[in-house]
């Protein structure tokens, strides 16, 4: 089975920036020419996440916030404690939600449901130049 890889950047602005990335994705399945399969897309480091959403203003607000009750800022992590950055909060959201994501194609098409888009989700505490890793399997 033919496999494609793709990489592509984005700068972000941390602090639970989320980004559609699924115009791009689409680019690079069509580029592939493959038609049925399996797509993966993946965020290299550990304070960043890919997933899927309603890119919508009000859902994705309530993404952040719901991120921020379950990993607040401001509270003890043992990670800022060790290394002084500050960002442990990052570290335990971007774990929470995983650093890739597949999706099935069928006729050169994702499945996603109508109102799902694919996100990146950059939690660090500072902006920071994101490195996507897009590979396709398929036939």
């Amino acid at each position: 089975m033919p496999v494609k890889s793709y990489t592509f950047h984005l700068d972000t602005e941390g602090l639970n920036d989320v980004r559609d990335l699924t115009l791009q994705i689409e680019g690079f399945l069509k580029s592939s020419r493959l038609a049925n399969g399996i797509l993966t897309a993946f965020v290299p480091g550990s304070t960043a996440a890919v997933t899927t959403i309603e890119f919508e203003q009000g859902a994705v607000e309530d993404l952040k916030t719901a991120i921020d009750r379950l990993a607040p800022r401001g509270i003890h992590y043992n990670h800022d404690a060790r290394w002084g950055d500050g960002n442990g909060f990052a570290h335990v959201r971007a774990a929470l939600i995983g650093p890739s994501l597949s999706v099935p194609f069928c006729d050169g098409r994702l499945q996603l449901g109508t109102w799902q888009q694919i996100v990146l989700i950059d939690f660090d505490n500072r902006p920071r130049a994101r490195e996507v890793r897009v590979q396709i399997i398929g036939e």
